[in-house]
């Protein structure tokens, strides 16, 4: 029988060659994939460190407010069907305007605020702020309008159609402080509108203040939503603040207290009317203003 003998040195097993090289490779994966790793981490975590940017107050809308003075609301012979349309509108009326105030309105910052206000102020029907009451006035510090309840108590009217505001559960829609005179702000820790109206499915709140200055409102700060500030008409603003108010005496307060203590329901409707204008301050038009913007670059001849 013939053998056959290879020449050829036979060569080590392949076994043998290759640990050192995968172990060599996947080390140097490894070291890569953990730096990259790491630098991934850094980075994340340097993010984390960022602070936020602030919020953009550019003004995107502008509105009006007329506020006027209405003689003829608590007339003994007024009818259940009266409201503030029919007893404080035209000449006969008597109605004494205070003035316009002109509103610039954050709409990049809280856009569903600024849209809904827009269209309380834009849509003149009996969900509008026209022809409703300034019901509070804090003096020194702010007052109150818009409230929500029925027409004819000069309050605004059911809101069907209007689109709900999940600003309201945006924490970035509340930094924004009340710092000064004329910051115009949702208000939603001081509103007062009724239990009852609350429960309601339309129920959207709509309620706002303006402070008056001269000082800023701080414990109004973090739990109200700014969303613009007066451009004009300051002094209109100034002019309602001065308006008296109905403030009981301080024994009279520490019985509501106490009654309030007690659980008694009496003294949540009795403090309804305290800082009431002992005149009717009313919202007597609003609108948008359409403001174009002027031409930047000259005309070449």
């Amino acid at each position: 029988m013939i053998r056959c003998h290879s020449s050829l040195p036979s060569a080590p097993p392949l076994i043998h060659q290759r640990p050192h090289l995968s172990a060599s490779a996947l080390t140097r994966r490894s070291l890569l994939l953990s730096a990259a790793t790491a630098s991934a981490s850094a980075n994340s975590l340097a993010a984390l460190s960022l602070p936020l940017p602030p919020p953009d107050i550019t003004i995107t809308d502008r509105v009006f407010m007329d506020f006027s003075v209405c003689p003829n609301y608590f007339r003994p012979d007024r009818t259940l069907s009266d409201d503030l349309s029919t007893l404080c509108s035209g000449e006969e009326a008597g109605s004494a305007p205070i003035g316009r105030v002109v509103l610039g309105l954050y709409g990049r910052h809280v856009p569903l605020t600024v849209s809904n206000f827009k269209t309380m102020c834009t849509d003149h029907n009996a969900s509008s702020y026209k022809y409703t009451l300034v019901n509070k006035i804090f003096p020194g510090q702010y007052f109150l309008a818009g409230r929500q309840g029925r027409r004819d108590k000069g309050e605004v009217g059911p809101l069907p159609d209007l689109e709900r505001n999940t600003d309201t559960v945006n924490s970035r829609a509340f930094e924004l402080k009340h710092s000064r005179a004329g910051v115009v702000s949702l208000c939603l820790s001081e509103n007062d509108d009724d239990e009852k109206i609350k429960m309601d499915t339309n129920y959207r709140n709509v309620e706002f203040l303006i402070t008056t200055g001269p000082g800023p409102c701080p414990q109004l700060d973090n739990r109200n939503i700014v969303f613009g500030t007066v451009l004009e008409g300051l002094d209109v603003v100034t002019s309602i603040a001065s308006i008296p108010t109905y403030m009981p005496s301080e024994r009279i307060r520490q019985f509501n207290d106490l009654a309030e203590l007690l659980g008694d329901e009496r003294a949540q409707n009795a403090r309804a009317m305290w800082n009431r204008p002992l005149k009717t301050v009313f919202i007597s038009d609003c609108g948008e203003l359409k403001v174009s913007n002027p031409t930047l670059s000259p005309t070449l001849p």
